[in-house]
């Protein structure tokens, strides 16, 4: 089994603005810096036109984390986020916690209305921990859900400038 999450996030400015911020490595930094995210390695390639590898690989504090999900992860936790766009406006993501079991697989996905763009982020997430399995998934998509809130906060502010 896995868990399914899908969280739009509204932006007011042209899909185009907002492919190019997600593209930008400062506004992936101020993102993990209002997460207070303990380090960061962020790499962004466009091996070919118009399409953009993304890479975030981050060490996160488990503080505050049940202490169920904590005994597997420790203190502090290492998340690698890669998203592979396609084209500006379609990108599949792949979230890995290296050395733990399970993954995150999906896409997201870009869409203007009237100058106004949503980002559609669909995730799946799979643990495969026999009995604690549904447990962390559900963990997982709560703080992703508010991983994809504070992304959206950071991205306004952003684009507002």
């Amino acid at each position: 089994m896995s868990r399914r999450l899908v969280h739009e996030l509204i932006y007011d400015a042209p899909a185009a603005e907002v492919a190019a911020m997600l593209a930008d490595p400062a506004f992936r930094q101020a993102v993990c810096d209002f997460q207070g995210v303990l380090r960061a390695d962020i790499s962004i390639t466009t091996p070919s036109q118009g399409h953009t590898e993304v890479v975030i690989d981050q060490w996160q504090s488990t503080s505050g984390i049940p202490s169920f999900a904590k005994t597997i992860v420790g203190d502090e936790t290492n998340v690698v986020q890669a998203e592979s766009w396609s084209t500006p406006l379609l990108g599949d993501i792949v979230v890995t916690i290296p050395g733990k079991p399970g993954d995150i697989r999906g896409t997201a996905t870009l869409s203007e209305s009237g100058g106004t763009t949503t980002e559609t982020v669909d995730l799946a997430i799979k643990v495969g921990i026999p009995l604690l399995g549904g447990k962390i998934e559900a963990l997982i998509s709560t703080l992703l859900l508010k991983a994809l809130k504070a992304e959206n906060k950071v991205g306004r502010d952003y684009l507002s400038r």
